[in-house]
């Protein structure tokens, strides 16, 4: 499977406030053709999705403000179908149980790179062919 050639034609969303993160996942992103919205705050993510359809959601579980968990629960309210990755570097037992019940679709550890984010990517595009939302 051609992982970016797929993306290319997705809308994909990234909240992280770690500015290092956002601006590098945006230049990764760009130099394979993709475009990502990056933003700081789950605040700016809410505003971000009732402006724009995403098919792909990356969030960051410590944010200000309101954290990736309850911004998650907020999202599939009313987006049910976007795909869903949670980056944390608090991977508990407890968050991966609420994520679960959230729907997240997978998780990745920080700290991580760009091997790991194609990785998880790839596992979300191939799981969303087999069982189409």
């Amino acid at each position: 499977m051609d992982l970016f050639n797929k993306l290319r034609s997705m809308a994909i969303l990234l909240i992280d406030d770690d500015e290092w993160i956002r601006d590098s996942l945006c230049i990764f992103f760009e130099s394979e053709g993709c475009h990502l919205t990056a933003l700081e705050t789950a605040e700016e993510g809410m505003e971000a999705v009732t402006k724009k359809p995403y098919d792909i959601l990356v969030t960051d579980y410590r944010l200000p403000g309101m954290d990736g968990l309850a911004f998650l629960r907020h999202i599939r309210a009313t987006h049910p179908h976007i795909m869903t990755i949670l980056i944390t570097a608090y991977k508990s037992d407890d968050i991966v149980s609420e994520a679960m019940k959230l729907g997240i679709e997978d998780f990745i550890e920080k700290p991580f790179t760009t091997k790991a984010i194609e990785e998880s990517l790839t596992r979300l595009v191939k799981k969303r062919e087999k069982c189409p939302a």
